[in-house]
């Protein structure tokens, strides 16, 4: 009764360990012998085996328990082993089980061993499974294995078993503190990028805020150069059609700003969404002779939420050329609720050249979609000389839908031309932490579409469906974290992009984390195409890398690599990130490790091939620090031909 005492003890944790029970940490298992039972699930390997197969009565069994863990950047916290033995196994005599898995830091493993015999008094015990499934929450991964080996003693089956309940918790890789490279951040939300004329970087966001940078690596807030620039009669002028007295402050409304300088005007130009209830919105033209103003108010480009009763204070009859509201905006309208079903919140703008000199303005959210019109040149306001028609995809008022409808995620348009083609930006989903937000593109030869992504799918939709997830747009990543990083970060987007005079293109976005707050960020990823003319972005934040157009040779490609996936189906609401797997590109153009494939490099070009499974990605490499340091290597980013998922990939350093 004594054995059966103790094993009930160690059910409960309240074991300790002696010679029978000694644990050792290493580098993998400390015995030659094939396991019983061996598993491996998130990256943690577990084996178990006795001494042999076959006992007779009133021998004793050994058993060796290894657990390995092989997550990148994790450490496995200590928990308590149940022991689950059928047949009256128990503790032998005068020996104790191991009670508990010590911690274990990322690479390491342990092993741990014990003496059972058989105890008839005891009950036999049910069966159960090899293994529970994972669940990730917010910095760590839980999951559950339950070895097994199964005996023959004496003649009858019986059964070593046991619980190990793991928690992975994520913890930054150290970088050497003469090595660390941390930028200084701000946050400006929805960011405008615009180089100026002294060849600094400038910010503009949400709430008129502002930054600027001489590196796009480290910024300076310049919030307050912004708040000046902004006289008193402009901001009354700009407040005149939206009210929001929720908003009390009288930034609180002033959205998503966007800067250009009109060449034609030889002004400065902000386009700036005062935001109001009801869709009761419009996008506003301010203009300055220099950069740091003052601004004066020079008139509204689009106005949304307009009644019966409103609609002489806009623009409408005069764009449409008669007399009375058409009853399409009061059956759509904002007085009964319905004005999202057909027509935009008029918010968010993005003003751009065309290749051709034109000069544009996308803009809209959910709800009505994602519009475009034609501004004139000569006035930075709307071009009534360009009539549009009314159907599914257009508007007479509001001009020509490219993206979105029937409240269908997708705001902060932009459209950047980068190579051959007219690039759209968007983001999807909600701007929270856990809301979802991720950046899509779409790319045209016109710079007022038809937009689609890498496998024809149009932006726009016609009927309402849930699209935070979907394969619909090129998502150049999504959550993640790399195993230098802190917090991993989420929610990207509302992004601005550009073509600096080197030719770099690039892409600005506000980010969150996953400390549990709202605050966010500045990220800027340098921008490359790969060799179909699609959009990859940089797996790093930049800090002066620089493409090699000619190529690396394989020798110096070929390594061991972490890996993230930006695979689609990511628990936004529990902040799921997705993490580094390892892999080897190997010297014969084999990939093995967590996922096998093959490489190969195109020949005196930037571009590299990867296959996983059944898909193919097209890349380019591209030599750049490891996030936080100054450490330089080798790195991919590719884009999927089927799925149009993303991977980066980074090559493993030996610095810690």
């Amino acid at each position: 009764m004594a054995g059966a005492l103790l094993a009930a003890a160690c059910v409960l944790g309240g074991c300790g360990k002696d010679a029978g029970g000694n644990s050792s940490e290493g580098s993998g298992v400390s015995e030659e012998r094939a396991p019983g039972f061996v598993i491996t699930e998130n990256d943690v390997t577990v084996s178990l085996s006795t001494d042999k197969d076959v006992y007779e009565a009133g021998e004793q069994v050994e058993f060796t328990l290894t657990i390995e863990n092989n997550r990148a950047d994790a450490m496995m916290v200590s928990r308590v082993i149940t022991y689950m033995n059928t047949g009256g196994l128990v503790a032998a005599e005068g020996t104790r089980l191991p009670v508990s898995i010590p911690q274990l830091k990322s690479g390491a493993s342990v092993t741990l061993t014990g003496t059972l015999m058989v105890d008839e008094t005891v009950p036999e015990s049910s069966a159960g499974t090899s293994s529970g499934a994972g669940a990730t929450f917010n910095g760590s991964l839980m999951t559950t294995i339950r070895p097994f080996v199964r005996i023959d003693y004496a003649g009858e089956e019986k059964m070593v078993r046991m619980m190990l309940p793991l928690e992975l918790v994520e913890v930054a890789r150290q970088i050497p503190e003469e090595h660390r490279n941390i930028p200084t951040f701000v946050s400006v939300h929805d960011p405008s990028v615009f180089k100026g004329a002294d060849g600094r970087y400038y910010l503009f966001g949400t709430h008129i805020t502002a930054a600027s940078s001489d590196d796009l690596f480290d910024w300076k807030d310049e919030t307050a150069m912004f708040r000046d620039a902004l006289p008193e009669d402009t901001i009354s002028a700009l407040r005149t059609w939206h009210i929001d007295k929720a908003r009390g402050e009288w930034n609180g409304n002033l959205w998503a700003p966007d800067i250009i300088y009109n060449t034609t005007m030889k002004k400065y130009c902000i386009y700036l969404s005062a935001n109001g209830d009801q869709w009761k919105s419009n996008i506003v033209l301010l203009t300055a002779d220099e950069m740091t103003g003052p601004y004066e108010y020079a008139g509204s480009v689009v106005y949304g939420g307009f009644n019966a009763d409103t609609v002489s204070e806009t623009d409408v009859l005069k764009v449409l050329g008669t007399t009375e509201l058409p009853e399409r905006y009061l059956t759509y309208g904002a007085d009964n609720k319905r004005w999202g079903d057909q027509y935009p919140n008029c918010i968010d703008p993005c003003v751009f050249y065309d290749e051709e000199g034109n000069l544009w303005m996308s803009y809209g959210s959910w709800s009505g979609g994602i519009f475009l019109l034609a501004l004139d040149e000569e006035t930075g306001l709307r071009d009534y000389a360009v009539s549009y028609e009314t159907g599914d995809h257009e508007d007479a008022y509001f001009g020509k839908k490219i993206a979105g409808g029937w409240y269908v995620t997708g705001e902060g348009s932009y459209i950047q031309y980068i190579g051959d083609y007219y690039y759209l930006f968007m983001s999807y989903g909600g701007l929270e932490a856990k809301g979802g937000y991720n950046i899509r593109i779409f790319r045209s030869e016109n710079p007022d579409g038809p937009y689609v992504d890498e496998l024809g799918n149009s932006p726009l939709f016609d009927k309402y469906i849930l699209n935070v997830n979907m394969s619909v747009g090129v998502r150049l990543f999504g959550n993640y974290r790399w195993g230098t990083m802190s917090q991993g970060q989420v929610a990207q987007g509302h992004n601005s992009a550009f073509v600096d005079d080197d030719g770099r293109a690039y892409i600005i976005y506000h980010t969150r984390t996953t400390d549990g707050t709202e605050g966010h960020h500045v990220e800027v990823h340098q921008l490359f195409l790969n060799e179909d003319g699609w959009l990859v972005a940089a797996p790093y934040r930049t800090d002066g890398e620089s493409i090699k157009t000619d190529g690396y040779e394989a020798s110096a490609v070929a390594g061991d690599y972490e890996v993230i996936t930006h695979t689609l189906n990511v628990n936004y609401s529990k902040l799921e990130v997705n993490r580094p797997q390892s892999i080897t590109l190997n010297g014969d153009g084999s990939i093995t490790g967590a996922m096998e494939g093959s490489w190969s490099l195109v020949s005196e070009t930037p571009y590299i091939h990867i296959t996983l499974g059944e898909e193919e990605y097209h890349g380019v490499t591209v030599m750049m620090e490891e996030e936080g340091s100054d450490i330089n290597t080798m790195t991919f980013t590719a884009l999927g031909e089927e799925t149009q998922i993303t991977i980066w990939g980074s090559k493993v350093t030996d610095q810690e």
